[in-house]
């Protein structure tokens, strides 16, 4: 049917009391100017992905305990962030109960999109606060921690990619608690010309960069990163202080095979990597990538057995493995295990 729309008479809208022709003006309320916003907005549009249920050997129990009220005491009354919190973590209860606590400088905010990352992400507020490090520092001392985590997320909006901050935290720990060892897990300082350099020349006791993943996953789950420059970084710090021990960590369950897994041990080897980690990867939300399956606690064992063949000094393969999981305790560990090779004895 057709309509002239000639002959259609439409009312006179009116803003106002007694305006007349002209019309007052309207007041506009915009309802998405309050709304929280997207902790990860890069991912808003993507379809929600399955989640598998967790086996029993995943799950653990919820955080309550008096310790663990007491170290987010101490982090909140500070004005600090920690990557159990910001990353989800599924052993903060156990850790936190412990008083112990991984450290993220830099603010909370990522400019990297990794897939796998609960991390907020976007643009971080310019700079960085000057008074981070002593306030880290100031914690640590409180904690009386023996051994402490510092990373970060990654700030590609810095000329030095956060180098110089993590040396001021080293500083700043050995000058207030000169006994705690100092691990840090650090960004890949990617496109920052050779900034690494002076973190590595602060002398951490353990300089950690994660693969996180095989090659050939890294377009869909890290892709700002690059795989080779990854395992360049690890390199680097030995080529500059042998002494010093590198870590490096990866999740499995996201579809890697067995092959590639064994193919990065053999090139954190080549590396020099001294610590290897292995966890199983656990999706944060729907938007995240998905699981492709839960890794069995034999497996696990195996990948933990290679990898001691392959000439790691400390390994650490379990579904709850995660890089600052009992930190103190390995670092410990690890030394041991440099002491027994350099006697020339079995590790």
């Amino acid at each position: 049917m057709q309509v002239c729309m000639r002959r259609m008479r439409f009312p006179r809208l009116e803003f106002g009391p007694g305006c007349g022709h002209v019309p007052a003006m309207a007041n506009l309320i915009d309802l998405k100017a309050n709304a929280p916003r997207p902790r990860h907005p890069e991912k808003q549009s993507r379809p929600d992905s399955p989640v598998l249920r967790k086996p029993e050997w995943i799950r653990v129990k919820a955080p309550g305990s008096k310790g663990y009220s007491e170290t987010r005491e101490i982090v909140k009354s500070r004005g600090l962030v920690t990557v159990c919190e910001e990353a989800g973590c599924p052993n903060i209860g156990e850790c936190w109960d412990k008083k112990h606590a991984t450290m993220m400088i830099l603010g909370e905010v990522c400019t990297r999109a990794c897939s796998f990352c609960n991390v907020a992400t976007g643009k971080p507020k310019p700079g960085v606060e000057a008074d981070e490090p002593a306030r880290v520092a100031e914690a640590v001392a409180e904690m009386g921690l023996h051994h402490v985590v510092i990373t970060s997320v990654d700030r590609d909006d810095l000329e030095d990619g956060g180098a110089m901050h993590f040396v001021h935290t080293i500083e700043a720990i050995r000058a207030a608690s000169p006994g705690t060892t100092i691990e840090i897990l650090t960004p890949d300082f990617l496109r920052k010309d050779g900034w690494e350099n002076r973190v590595i020349d602060a002398r951490p006791d353990v300089f950690n960069h994660n693969l996180e993943t095989v090659p050939r996953l890294y377009l869909s789950i890290r892709p700002g990163a690059r795989y080779f420059h990854s395992l360049r970084l690890l390199q680097k710090v030995k080529d500059r202080d042998p002494n010093q021990f590198t870590k490096s960590g990866l999740m499995v369950g996201l579809g890697e095979t067995k092959e590639e897994v064994m193919q990065v041990m053999d090139d954190m080897r080549s590396a020099g990597v001294d610590f290897l980690t292995i966890g199983q990867y656990l999706q944060p939300t729907r938007k995240h990538a998905p699981v492709d399956r839960f890794v069995t606690p034999d497996e696990f064992k195996a990948y933990e057995e290679i990898a001691r063949a392959k000439g790691f000094l400390m390994v650490s393969a379990t579904p709850l493995t995660r890089s600052s999981h009992h930190a103190g305790e390995d670092f410990a560990r690890l030394k041991a295990a440099r002491e027994a090779l350099n006697a020339g004895k079995p590790v």
